[in-house]
């Protein structure tokens, strides 16, 4: 087959989707399909990674929120790009305005919606969930909603990485969603990796010995991760209880999460980490991961932790919920402090030593990617052929 993703939240800068499709470059050729990312980008260009995969980039804007991203801007030139990589399978990988571009496309291939982001989560139900509930804000976004059932019309499936966000777009009214969850690169993460001299460096930035407890929290540092959240919670659990935490990330709120520590010395902040057996290596020598974003689609993060044998203290929502739910790891209420810090308070109490025992022992069985690719392109190979029988009997 040959794949076609119009992939508009794509950055060579790093994040969960690049490591996805990247990822998929490789596993497509690999289980002989052929993959082309469509991508919105500084300049027009392709890049060819092996045989049978590339990256075209379509020269774009800069996203106005965040210039490590670009988006369409000419339908007729996104047109043009896909039916010039003539696909069996045409996927959109953005529930915002790509996919409606994308779903106008005149070919006959099928057409699979992704969903790379929640928004609802990332922004509606996290500006307005202090003070409305859920319902309520979701009545106030019907206009988002009848946009998704759109789509779901004009796709012929909704792909979802976790149950949270399935089971919201299925009582939404969308009809064709499947969930196919996420899994880690294979080879990469593994609990023999531990380090405790590793860990005792780390404790020691915190300035901690190594009988505390060292969490880490990895990733973006943006307003729907939440990391001021997690800041509060660690400081509240750490008055009585000797607690570090790591903070592996950058983004546009770096300064303000900063701020937020207040020069607490047993915050550390790291700069992210482009070696991917590096970070195996951080993740496997902590004591847990901490994450505060009840908006991941993936929680591809939360699995690598896992895969390292790491304990989760996560929110019980979105992506990284799927995770936690696997012994010696803790869910709390999202978006509240409190329960984040009575979850760390019990992870410790109830002996973290414990706890890892449980998730070394689960490890080997966490999904991998290459598990989820081989369901998602047995799933396309079933579109394709119903699309073509369809086509056959019209003709």
């Amino acid at each position: 087959m040959k794949i076609v993703d119009v992939c508009a939240f794509y950055t060579p800068h790093g994040g969960g989707v690049k490591t996805y499709v990247e990822r998929k470059l490789a596993a497509g050729p690999e289980l002989g399909h052929e993959i082309a990312i469509i991508a919105p980008g500084a300049e027009d260009g392709v890049e060819p990674w092996g045989d049978g995969a590339r990256i075209v980039t379509l020269k774009a804007p800069h996203f106005p929120l965040d210039t490590n991203y670009f988006y369409f801007n000419d339908v007729s030139m996104l047109h043009a790009a896909i039916t010039a990589e003539q696909p069996d399978i045409l996927e959109a990988s953005s529930p915002w305005r790509s996919p409606s571009q994308t779903a106008r496309w005149p070919g006959q291939a099928p057409r699979v919606l992704i969903m790379h982001s929640d928004p609802l989560s990332a922004y509606a139900y996290r500006w307005f969930g202090r003070i409305l509930a859920q319902p309520t804000i979701d009545r106030h976004f019907e206009w988002f909603w009848r946009h998704l059932r759109r789509l779901d019309q004009a796709y012929d499936s909704v792909i979802c990485a976790n149950t949270d966000l399935a089971n919201r777009l299925i009582e939404g009214g969308l009809t064709k969603v499947v969930t196919n969850p996420m899994g880690v690169e294979s080879g990469i993460f593994s609990p023999t990796l531990r380090d405790e001299g590793l860990r005792a460096r780390l404790l020691a930035r915190c300035a901690l010995g190594p009988e505390a407890t060292l969490l880490l929290g990895v990733g973006r540092h943006a307003p729907e991760k939440r990391w001021t959240m997690v800041i509060d919670a660690v400081m509240a659990a750490s008055y009585d209880r000797p607690v570090g935490l790591v903070l592996l990330g950058d983004g546009r709120e770096r300064k303000r999460i900063i701020r937020h520590a207040k020069g607490n010395p047993h915050i550390h902040f790291l700069k992210p980490l482009s070696n991917r057996g590096e970070l195996a290596a951080l993740l496997a020598s902590a004591d847990a991961l901490i994450h505060g974003c009840e908006a991941e689609t993936f929680g591809m993060v939360a699995a690598e932790a896992r895969a390292s044998g790491l304990p989760l203290i996560v929110p019980d929502r979105g992506g990284v919920a799927d995770q936690a739910r696997n012994p010696g790891s803790l869910l709390y209420t999202a978006n509240s402090s409190a329960s984040a810090a009575q979850a760390i308070r019990s992870f410790i109490d109830s002996g973290r030593e414990k706890a890892r025992a449980l998730t070394v022992a689960d490890a080997p069985h966490v999904r991998t990617m290459d598990q989820h690719f081989r369901d998602l392109f047995d799933h396309y190979e079933v579109l394709r052929d119903q699309a073509r029988a369809k086509i056959a009997q019209a003709g």
